[in-house]
């Protein structure tokens, strides 16, 4: 019966880590560049976007189209630091055990 016991406080245990990682998740501010940092975006830690920053200096070209394109490549750039952000909180709190493939924990 302790046994059971210990396996339930584990799992309560594992429970609150998840949930204050989502709220560590959410609370991050990741930011992502591209054309040497002249595009700059910032997401939370469940990529959600939270600013873009242009520098000036796009604005005097007639090129649309590149900013377009860097201002998705910073996103793509800062998206792909949250997986990894994400990823290294989950690897603390499973202390680094993968898990099955499938087993989405919404992150």
């Amino acid at each position: 019966m302790k046994d059971l016991k210990d396996m339930l406080k584990q799992a309560q245990d594992m429970q609150q880590s998840m949930s204050d990682m989502h709220v560590a998740l959410e609370n991050a501010t990741i930011e992502g560049s591209s054309g040497a940092g002249m595009v700059k975006v910032t997401l939370d830690g469940k990529g959600s976007l939270k600013s873009v920053t242009i520098d000036p200096a796009l604005f005097s070209s007639d090129e649309k189209e590149v900013v377009e394109d860097l201002i998705v490549a910073a996103h793509a750039n800062a998206k792909s630091r949250v997986e990894a952000y994400a990823a290294e909180e989950m690897k603390k709190i499973t202390g680094g055990i993968q898990l099955p493939p499938g087993m989405n924990l919404n992150i």
